[in-house]
């Protein structure tokens, strides 16, 4: 009987794992069902918020709420030019891309808990100090989460961890940032826009 050699014994371990293609399908299935769990979790609140205002809401800065909103719709048009800078291979601009990514969201982070946050309204103004503080707390709370994961992939980036052929963690980091981005495209009416508004003070 032939001896087994270590070659063989890769060989066989390798024949055994799945291809980087089924593993970048189970990636993607993965966080698409991570997302959709989310959902459950902001239509909670936003029902939260249609019940207890109705057709009313707190009188907040509405240039303010124009600002961070605008801000963060420009960090997804970053985003997205440092996901498609990676997959031509132009490390250069996937760089900056993520770089301005980081430094908009974080604009829109200050611009909410930094200074929306110590505005009139308190989270003891009954409903309306609740519902806002929950849903702009719980959005700042992703939005925190996923400057974390942009520092990561940059920092991978920056090592060489991606190429044009293998950059899920790019791609995972970009689908997770426009997520965030559209859940705030739907708190951003129900905070500022829909309803009369009312002055607490």
């Amino acid at each position: 009987m032939a001896a087994v050699t270590a070659h063989d014994t890769h060989a066989e371990h390798d024949a055994h794992e799945p291809s980087y293609a089924v593993q970048l399908r189970n990636n993607r299935l993965g966080l698409w069902l991570f997302c959709i769990s989310e959902v459950f979790l902001f239509v909670a609140f936003l029902a939260a918020r249609f019940y207890l205002w109705g057709n009313t809401r707190p009188e907040l800065s509405q240039t303010l709420g124009l600002v961070t909103t605008s801000v963060l719709l420009l960090s997804s048009g970053a985003m997205a030019w440092a996901e498609a800078a990676m997959r031509s291979g132009d490390r250069k601009n996937f760089s900056r891309g993520l770089v301005l990514t980081f430094v908009l969201g974080l604009t829109f982070l200050i611009g909410v808990v930094g200074l929306e946050w110590n505005g009139e309204l308190s989270p003891t103004d009954g409903a309306f100090g609740a519902v806002f503080f929950g849903m702009t707390g719980i959005h700042a709370l992703h939005v925190l989460t996923g400057l974390i994961f942009i520092a990561i992939v940059w920092n991978n980036g920056r090592r060489g961890h991606y190429t044009v052929e293998r950059h899920w963690g790019v791609e995972a980091c970009a689908i997770y940032w426009h997520y965030v981005d559209v859940v705030w495209v739907f708190f951003y009416p129900a905070l500022y826009l829909i309803g009369s508004p009312i002055h607490l003070g």
